[in-house]
């Protein structure tokens, strides 16, 4: 296994780059009108400039740039291309959603964009080649004819989620943040079980991930001074997706070990259970009415919570204690093994709670739509 103590000097240059690349970001889009306006769908009521996407790339790359340099660290960068892979598929991704912020990209068009970012994964090796069957203990090898589309799919679901909830100050930020360091520390206990090989990149890119949200969440949480806008929400979707498919579809049947039984490749369903949850939600009240995906709307789960009387930071907080709870489902069993098969009944527990608690109903709705209009203290931001 690789020495922490360097995964923990990566961490904190994510950590710092993307706080110090943040306050050049929040003057430098200020001026050229590169913000944020208020308007009848989101949260905040007053300009903020985007921006906050280029500082975590810009975080990302010295990050990465770092780890490379580092002779630990060299089996990631020298065994194969995969890390290039996420670089190139992070920059593509980045530049999809900062066009998106500037132009307003059609649906179609943003898709390509996430489609050829997932080609790049693919085409570096940064994906996935078993899928595990939940508690069966059996798994399936992909076949390289079926490997690119599910590659994409992947990309598509976790890009749309991540931006998709952000919709409030530090709410996506700090939903990676939580999700992607319990994603690196059940990757590099795989590691250290054997079950992964050093040369994967996945604890790195996770680790990385967690820095760059937690640098920009100074600057991010409520009352926010910069957004990340769709550069960035699409940007740490990417991340997470590589990471994800490089760590779970890659854990080989583990004998003995009852908790792979559970699948790693399920893991964004837990580490990622409420953008999940929302996005699912969103799909399924705009294909009932008839609207397409892509079209906004006020009725995100964040923006549930607001309308039934939590504040802005209690919103976001509830929202990352949720995620918090969801990502201690996967690494209780790592680490208290004797806790294994109480995981599946609290997953459920779980998830009936999260649909019974956040899901739409005749009665919420009498709260949810009030005669008179919003203060403009309660107008949301939502950048999805």
């Amino acid at each position: 296994m690789l020495p922490l103590g360097w995964y923990a000097v990566v961490f904190v240059v994510a950590v710092t780059t993307t706080a110090l690349a943040t306050w050049p970001a929040i003057s430098l889009a200020t001026a050229i009108g590169y913000v944020d306006v208020p308007k009848d769908r989101k949260v905040h009521a007053r300009v903020t400039p985007y921006g906050g996407g280029a500082a975590m790339f810009v975080g990302f790359c010295i990050s990465m740039a770092t780890a490379a340099a580092i002779p630990a660290f060299r089996p990631l960068f020298h065994a194969s291309s995969e890390a290039l892979g996420v670089v190139f598929a992070g920059t593509a991704i980045f530049v999809v959603g900062l066009i998106d912020d500037l132009r307003d990209m059609s649906a179609p068009a943003k898709m390509a964009g996430q489609v050829l970012a997932a080609s790049i994964l693919y085409f570096c090796g940064a994906t996935m080649y078993q899928f595990h069957i939940p508690l069966t203990g059996q798994f399936v090898v992909l076949s390289p004819s079926i490997i690119p589309l599910v590659t994409a799919v992947w990309v598509i679901a976790l890009t749309n989620a991540v931006n998709l909830i952000d919709g409030l100050d530090g709410l996506a930020s700090g939903i990676v943040a939580i999700g992607s360091a319990a994603l690196a520390l059940y990757g590099l206990k795989l590691e250290g079980l054997g079950l992964l090989p050093l040369s994967n990149i996945g604890p790195l890119v996770a680790i990385i991930a967690c820095g760059i949200c937690l640098g920009f969440l100074v600057f991010n949480f409520h009352p926010a001074k910069i957004f990340m806008g769709d550069a960035g929400a699409l940007f740490l979707g990417l991340l997470l997706s590589a990471s994800t498919m490089v760590i779970g579809g890659r854990t080989p049947p583990a004998s003995g070990i009852t908790y792979f039984f559970f699948a790693p490749l399920f893991l964004p369903f837990f580490i990622l259970g409420i953008p999940i949850l929302d996005m699912v939600m969103a799909f399924i009240r705009r294909t009932a009415k008839g609207t397409g995906f892509s079209t906004a709307d006020k009725d995100h789960i964040h923006h549930r919570l607001l309308r039934l009387g939590h504040g802005h930071r209690r919103a976001v907080l509830t929202l990352w204690a949720w995620t918090a709870v969801l990502s201690s489902l996967v690494l209780t069993p790592l680490f208290i093994p004797s806790l294994t098969t109480v995981v599946p009944f609290a997953a459920i527990v779980a998830g009936i709670g999260l649909v019974l608690l956040f899901w739409p109903d005749q009665r919420s709705r009498a709260v949810d739509e009030p005669s008179e209009p919003l203060a403009p203290a309660l107008v949301v931001h939502d950048e999805s």
